[in-house]
């Protein structure tokens, strides 16, 4: 009898250990996806695709993402005309169609010596582009593109401009778009940029 209660109580003792320990890993991975942090991106030297590039499908009324560069982003074209090429930032192909028949996201760029974001989309097409400020290296920026019937609202920090939409469907349909360098060059160097999305 005794050796029977000794078992009984090791058992629950043992249960209730474990149960524990699962609700505290549960609760860890509860919270881990929650709070996303930024996601390293890298566009390797010689390559103009960065090193993360899935196929995610998307639905969005808004896109909002914080981003952050590094010194990095400081570059020479090797043709000085392909300096004002803009680089692609993060952002969503639309109208449920390839991305160079419409499109909307941030680009990017180096030039006269500073960061520069820009407005960036393609409409039946047709590309168009506007600059939308500059920013510091180092500092995280805050970045959207609101979806509205037939405009984008592009917002970085407290600037915010639109540009022309001719897609369709009522949300922006289609595919993520991830950082890519350029234009008609590669990457001159390892180039490092830092992306948060939000909900």
């Amino acid at each position: 009898m005794k050796l029977l209660l000794c078992t009984l109580c090791i058992s629950l003792l043992l249960f209730s250990c474990k149960k524990e320990n699962v609700l505290i890993s549960q609760k860890q991975n509860t919270t881990s996806q929650t709070s996303q942090d930024f996601v390293k991106y890298i566009i390797y030297k010689g390559q103009q695709y960065c090193n993360q590039t899935a196929f995610v499908p998307i639905k969005y009324s808004e896109l909002k993402f914080k981003v952050k560069f590094d010194s990095t982003v400081i570059y020479t074209t090797a043709l000085s005309e392909n300096q004002l090429d803009i680089n692609k930032l993060y952002g969503f192909s639309d109208n449920d169609a390839d991305h160079h028949q419409f499109s909307a996201r941030f680009g990017w760029r180096w030039s006269n010596n500073a960061l520069w974001l820009f407005g960036y989309t393609y409409n039946n097409g047709v590309r168009a582009f506007k600059a939308l400020g500059t920013v510091t290296i180092g500092t995280e920026n805050y970045c959207s593109i609101k979806v509205d019937a037939a405009s984008y609202r592009f917002t970085l920090n407290d600037v915010s401009d639109t540009m022309i939409r001719k897609s369709t469907t009522s949300q922006a349909l289609g595919y993520k778009l991830y950082p890519y360098f350029g234009g008609n060059e590669v990457a001159p160097h390892d180039i490092n940029i830092w992306i948060k999305e939000l909900l």
